[in-house]
């Protein structure tokens, strides 16, 4: 995948953001006995590291973690200072002592994110390049096979999978009415996901929403004929964006106009399903052909870029 413009020739670009509330993950029900910090759960989700400024009713000011300690009964955190907090308190963690904030503070200077530039060359579209034309002849597992701009691969873990291009929603199609469609895989990184996709017009193709990388399974809920799987122009990006706004800049063909293909959001529901939206958002260009090149430049925000980034701020939240 292709890296951010600055690190090319400036290295990692540092960043001054803020560390205080209004930049943190929060903890809750946390205790403090001297400089041992224990936590029950936390909110974000997000492990704490090394570094990290701890803020709350009866916190020590600029107390951070200097190490995390792994016990019987579970994880511990060492504060570099000393505090008494006895009962469940919510907290918040922030910054990085270690990355050049003096002290926790809520606003800061930038640079406040990066830009992501996205270069890719989508491949032809094919109606039947993950399932050839077959007839099923009650529920269950369409016989996979790899066609054209796709090919076989076996994961680390042992599955085989159709591997496609590039991460790109897909299209099923078959001769009878309202039959689902469970398609199973993983997207770019890995990650495991499915997606549920219902034909509801004999005969005419529907598209999926999410962005597939490989492709393991493609599950029928019922006997169908010529029943297919193949794929479609909408392309996964590479990073969540929640917002148009967060493109600057995107071309198409070699042309120095903005293209006009439809840009459909990250969907930000937690958890996902196998009825949400792409976790980190697509884009469908117009007819690829193997030769056009889509280039984008992507605004990534400081909650997807940078020390205090978090891996739901660049990448969506987890698949489903």
């Amino acid at each position: 995948m292709p890296q951010f413009t600055d690190d090319v020739f400036l290295g990692s670009a540092q960043t001054f953001m803020g560390t205080g509330v209004s930049n943190a993950e929060a903890i809750v029900s946390a205790t403090i006995s001297g400089t041992t910090l224990t936590v029950v759960a936390l909110l974000s989700g997000d492990t704490l590291s090394i570094g990290q400024y701890i803020v709350g009713s009866g916190v020590t000011a600029n107390s951070y973690i200097t190490a995390i300690n792994a016990t019987s009964s579970g994880t511990t955190y060492t504060l570099s200072q000393s505090s008494t907090v006895g009962s469940a308190t919510t907290m918040y963690a922030s910054g990085n002592a270690y990355l050049g904030d003096s002290a926790p503070m809520d606003l800061g200077v930038g640079p406040m994110g990066r830009i992501y530039l996205w270069d890719v060359i989508p491949q032809t579209l094919q109606t039947a390049n993950i399932a050839a034309s077959q007839t099923a002849s009650a529920a269950g597992n369409l016989t996979l096979t790899a066609g054209t701009s796709a090919k076989v691969v076996v994961r680390a873990d042992g599955t085989s999978v159709i591997q496609l291009d590039c991460a790109r929603a897909v299209q099923v199609n078959c001769s009878t009415t309202a039959r689902a469609f469970t398609i199973s895989g993983y997207d770019y990184y890995g990650q495991p996901m499915s997606e549920v996709i219902t034909v509801a017009t004999a005969g005419t193709a529907v598209s999926g929403k999410k962005a597939f990388y490989q492709i393991s399974t493609a599950y029928i809920a019922g006997s169908a004929t010529a029943c297919v799987v193949g794929t479609t122009d909408t392309i996964g990006l590479p990073v969540r964006v929640f917002d148009a706004g967060y493109i600057a800049s995107v071309g198409w063909n070699n042309t120095l106009a903005r293209d006009t293909g439809t840009f459909t959001a990250a969907d930000m529901t937690t958890p996902a399903t196998s009825s949400t939206g792409d976790v980190r958002g697509t884009y469908a260009v117009g007819t690829s052909n193997g030769s056009k090149r889509l280039v984008m430049g992507i605004l990534v925000p400081s909650i997807g870029a940078g020390p205090t980034a978090t891996r739901v701020g660049a990448l969506g939240v987890t698949q489903a």
